[in-house]
């Protein structure tokens, strides 16, 4: 007689009633759906704004949204201007909840002809990056952004990735990620980030893919997210993720693929009068798509 041990048995009967006794990355190998530890966030673009810390936290709890990443400017007021005490006390507002710190959304830019002007962005987002590791956050979100008139665009290029990977290599002291948000006209075209990313060489020198119509553009989304998808930080930006305009389903598929755990942010452009609502739909839409990978 054919001998089956406890745990043999255990196992085949839980197949047989549908309860899994695996790991959950095995039950959905099982099932052939992608194993997928990609979070959801909150950018506060527009929805979020005018939140101060507390609220923004309690909101996001509410809605099931368990990361933030802090536009600058905003009624949360996180600045580098703050004391000491003060980052302290939103560090602990963070580690208080179930809510993660994902770090700063700056506007700070490398493209400047005017090197005084660069400088002077360089040193600003040295401190945002300070300030970011001060609060808890993990990285700082930079932009390329722009190309000039009667300046080489290869010479641009350049600029922003030497500034990249001096930031990059400043932020790895502190422990945190330099995220370029794929941003700007024409600097945003996936061919241009691609070459930017090449010159910014240090491993620390991340990408945070924007979901732009122009990823769409030339050989399609496709190639153009396979330029890139080697330089992927932490963070992900998207709009509302049941939107027919963008490929969304195809974007997490290949994050999927690519084993990626970190934050789909949500930086949504519609001006709901219900955010909080909105934020609790967009949770399900995200568990809906996750769970049909």
């Amino acid at each position: 007689m054919y001998n089956i041990n406890r745990k043999q048995f255990l196992k085949t009967m839980s197949l047989l009633a549908g309860v899994p006794l695996f790991p959950a990355a095995t039950w959905a190998a099982v099932h052939h759906q992608p194993a997928t530890q990609m979070k959801l966030g909150l950018v506060t673009y527009l929805w979020g704004k005018d939140w101060d810390v507390p609220t923004l936290i309690k909101n996001c709890t509410d809605t099931g949204i368990h990361g933030v990443e802090l536009r600058v400017d905003h009624a949360h007021h996180v600045s580098p201007e703050m004391s000491n005490r003060e980052r302290q006390r939103v560090k602990e507002q963070f580690e208080a909840s179930a809510v993660q710190c994902v770090g700063m959304g700056t506007n700070e830019q490398y493209d400047f002809p005017d090197q005084h002007k660069l400088q002077t962005s360089i040193a600003r987002t040295k401190a945002f990056i300070q300030l970011s590791a001060d609060i808890g956050g993990t990285g700082v979100k930079v932009k390329p952004n722009a190309f000039h008139r009667d300046v080489p665009r290869e010479k641009t290029m350049a600029q922003i990735g030497a500034a990249l990977n001096e930031l990059a290599a400043y932020a790895a002291d502190f422990g945190q990620q330099l995220r370029l948000e794929v941003h700007g006209n024409e600097t945003q075209n996936l061919p241009n980030i691609k070459t930017i990313m090449d010159h910014a060489d240090h491993p620390n020198a991340t990408i945070c893919w924007n979901c732009n119509p122009q990823d769409l553009d030339g050989q399609g989304f496709q190639y153009n997210f396979d330029l890139v998808k080697d330089r992927f930080g932490d963070t992900v930006h998207v709009r509302e993720l049941d939107r027919t305009d963008y490929p969304y389903p195809a974007l997490l598929k290949n994050l999927a693929t690519m084993d990626y755990s970190g934050w789909i942010l949500l930086e949504c452009h519609t001006d709901p009068a219900d955010k909080v609502q909105s934020m609790r739909e967009q949770r399900a839409v995200f568990d809906r798509m996750i769970a049909a990978l």
